[in-house]
């Protein structure tokens, strides 16, 4: 399953990926995070969550390639990960090399509490 949502007030975009995802899972996860960036500003905080997911399909790459680009195109300035077992991590750090700017960072946490002190200002 993916989810998404925003909070306008804080700039964030919430990106939840949870149990066994599938690229039908995604198959319209690009016009969501479209339709949801509307309400920020560039400069944003794009949270990845993936404590809740159990697998992804290899040939999801393509639609998270297509969400880091969207991410990219609307001025993604922060991005903040939640890899809680490295077995999770579905290559975003090699993704993000191709499909964000050279400048724009990833800070990878363990836990969502974590990942939350790096929300704050």
């Amino acid at each position: 399953m993916f989810l998404a949502e925003t909070n306008r007030i804080r700039q964030l975009l919430h990106l939840s990926f949870v149990g066994v995802v599938s690229p039908s899972d995604l198959s319209h996860s690009v016009e969501e995070v479209r339709f949801l960036l509307a309400d920020l500003t560039p400069g944003f905080v794009l949270l990845t969550d993936l404590s809740r997911l159990e697998t992804m399909d290899l040939a999801c790459e393509a639609q998270i390639g297509r969400l880091m680009d969207v991410c990219r195109e609307r001025g993604v300035g922060r991005i903040i990960r939640v890899v809680p077992e490295p077995s999770k991590d579905i290559g975003l750090n090699i993704l993000s090399i191709f499909h964000y700017n050279a400048g724009t960072r990833a800070i990878v946490c363990d836990s969502l509490p974590e990942a939350a002190r790096h929300l704050s200002p």
